[in-house]
């Protein structure tokens, strides 16, 4: 497959303002530590071991740049997993989900603070996150966690009126929502290149344009590529959606293309509907609608969900790659949340991969028999502050410490469930048109079909919960 693909804005902004040299491996080497992957979750997992364990010799190989693959393609929507406490506490129990939702809360501060310190221009924005409903059945989408969330006493997102809703998001189509005020935007592969320069920095070997092409396992496992080969005593699979070349790995995880698009500047259009900050938006549907504005007034529009291309197996290829062959239905999903920015045009798109769990939170486990491999996926399009986390998770893992990263719920083998090929993909497929189908009835205010209904209760979870009614009317 061709890696040259057109880059999301994101990345040609970020390249635009380095001046770096690549370094491919092409030489046999050992390192006590190999990571594959060079996005936010191999990135963090290298400078938490680093920072753990100094003397610790790792080296991270990446297939094309870092932060080329999800890190740098993603909303840059830098979001705690309140809104997934329910979901969070079916897999971990209670106590441990308020203290893994907490530490996500306490990490956007983190990641804030350490793009502070080490001088990462990544243009953090900490206006929060609106959590909408941009049609009637999706009004309420967010009360049971709220209620849970209450009979903790934990309080992190607040009710807007639907006066304030309006005036803030810059759009009447916003009926009602909550606010997390803890969450914020920021540009994705700023951060992800700023990362890869900070562990350049504390004695991270990176080669980049090194793409895996196998592995064996073993003491020390072997870590191939197309020029040299990488023995180490532990390896780390920070692949995103890539890591589904291994059978256990994908029988847990779908990979769906994630697609957005961008406006030109246009900031005195921004300020006259009042959506002049950093204030991130998602709506309630089941193919959500995710939007924020950047710091020089453009809208980055995005529509995840399972709205994509799906890959089928193992096999990762152009449909995540290169831009979005969805422009047209994006823009007039922008256009009816913006009717105000009606004459604004989209002068660029691109699409990413996503690896979808089907509870919407990660996995963390090890492959092969020694057990010295280990990996991290699952994200489920909420990476960016998550990725934070596993970072910890993954130095705990691969340092054999028993603490509470290593043994936290998140912890935990993979299962089936998704079903193997070629019924997964068939089968993703109807899920799909079963989802437009109910996310275009509730936007027309009429009941959703039977059959539309029944399929959304086997939709992968997302971002937040949207609502599945099941009874007939």
């Amino acid at each position: 497959m061709n890696i040259d693909h057109p880059r999301s804005y994101w990345l040609r902004e970020a390249l635009a303002q380095e001046d770096t040299q690549v370094s491919e491996l092409h030489a046999d080497t050992h390192a006590d530590v190999c990571i594959v992957g060079g996005g936010y979750t191999g990135l963090w997992t290298a400078l938490r071991l680093k920072e753990a364990e100094p003397a610790l010799d790792i080296v991270l190989i990446e297939r094309d740049l870092c932060a080329s693959g999800a890190s740098g393609r993603n909303g840059g929507f830098l979001v705690s997993w309140w809104a997934k406490f329910l979901t969070l506490a079916k897999i971990c129990g209670e106590a441990e989900a308020l203290r893994i939702a907490r530490a996500c809360d306490t990490a956007l501060s983190e990641i804030t603070a350490f793009c502070d310190a080490e001088g990462i221009d990544a243009q953090v924005r900490r206006d929060g996150w609106l959590w909408a409903a941009t049609n009637a059945a999706q009004v309420g989408a967010w009360s049971d966690t709220i209620a849970a969330l209450d009979r903790h006493g934990e309080h992190p997102m607040v009710e807007w009126t639907p006066e304030e809703v309006a005036a803030r998001s810059g759009s009447r189509t916003h009926l009602a929502g909550v606010f997390d005020r803890s969450a914020g935007t920021l540009q994705p592969a700023l951060l992800g290149r700023g990362l890869r320069r900070v562990a350049l920095e504390r004695g991270v070997r990176i080669f980049e344009r090194t793409a895996l092409t196998g592995l064996d396992f073993g003491t020390p496992a072997i870590v191939r590529t197309a020029h040299a080969e990488v023995r180490a005593d532990r390896v780390v699979l920070a692949m995103n959606a890539w890591a589904v070349r291994w059978a256990d790995i994908r029988k847990s995880i779908a990979v769906v293309s994630g697609d957005i698009v961008m406006t030109p500047p246009i900031g005195e259009q921004l300020e006259r509907i009042g959506w002049n900050d950093g204030l991130g938006i998602s709506d309630s549907r089941a193919l959500v609608h995710y939007y924020r504005t950047t710091p020089d007034g453009r809208i980055a529009f995005g529509k995840g969900g399972m709205c994509g291309e799906f890959s089928y197996g193992g096999n990762i290829g152009d449909e995540v790659e290169g831009r979005s062959p969805m422009q047209a239905p994006i823009r007039a999903a922008f256009r009816r949340t913006y009717p105000d920015l009606v004459d604004v045009e989209i002068t660029t798109s691109w699409r990413g991969p996503i690896d979808r769990s089907h509870s919407g939170l990660p996995i963390f486990w090890h492959l092969g028999r020694p057990g010295n491999v280990f990996y991290g996926v699952g994200f489920s399009g909420n990476g960016v502050g998550p990725c934070h986390l596993a970072g910890r998770i993954l130095t705990s893992l691969v340092l054999e410490r028993q603490d509470e990263w290593s043994c936290c719920g998140l912890v935990r083998a993979p299962t089936r469930d998704f079903p193997p090929e070629p019924f997964r993909y068939v089968g993703s497929r109807m899920l799909r048109r079963a989802l437009i189908a109910g996310d275009q009835a509730q936007d027309e205010n009429r009941a959703p079909p039977l059959i539309a209904r029944l399929m959304a209760r086997f939709a992968p979870a997302g971002v937040s919960p949207f609502k599945v009614e099941v009874k007939d009317d």
